[in-house]
């Protein structure tokens, strides 16, 4: 696999981009306290302190991708996945996504977790990779020298690793897939 470009997987009568963490805290519970009630894709699993720990985990994202010199202009990231997962699409009753080409991903704008952000950085091995937040520059090292999960964990029995997230630190990059 050499797929660079960045995929976002999402219900299709919802369409794209639609963030929890945009969302106040209250309202963000009302939706994710649906999402259970409704009872009907992988979401509707996360624990009742899913955004609690969601939040906590997207600002230490933040504050380790600013100190390696990443300029978000939002404080919450918009999740992809960095090449294809056929694993995601079985979250949705009706998948769709977005692709988002490798050159249209600014390096001051995105950074990247091997894995799910939430199991990368609260997973507890000895795993080099854990509790890391990556440049564009260097996700391509770790690529190099761990491969990709799509293809070593697809049924996800090797580790938590299913894929490798990108997270979007800009709206003006998913901004022209938001209409879609």
């Amino acid at each position: 696999m050499a797929d660079l470009n960045a995929y976002h997987y999402f219900e299709k009568r919802f369409g794209p981009f639609r963030n929890l963490s945009s969302l106040s805290e209250k309202d963000a519970e009302v939706v994710t306290q649906q999402i259970r009630l409704v009872g009907r894709n992988y979401a509707s699993q996360r624990s009742t302190n899913y955004m609690t720990i969601r939040r906590v985990l997207e600002q230490k994202a933040y504050e380790q991708f600013t100190a390696k010199g990443g300029k978000p202009s939002n404080c919450y990231p918009h999740y992809m996945t960095l090449g294809t997962c056929e694993w995601l699409k079985s979250w949705y009753t009706t998948p769709d996504w977005i692709t988002i080409p490798w050159d249209d991903l600014p390096a001051e704008s995105v950074s990247f977790t091997y894995g799910d952000l939430f199991p990368t950085m609260r997973y507890a091995d000895d795993k080099p990779y854990r509790k890391q937040v990556y440049t564009k520059d260097e996700i391509l090292e770790i690529i190099h020298s761990y491969g990709w999960p799509q293809e070593w964990n697809q049924k996800g029995d090797l580790g938590p690793e299913r894929y490798i997230e990108v997270q979007v630190w800009d709206e003006l990059i998913i901004q022209p897939y938001q209409g879609i």
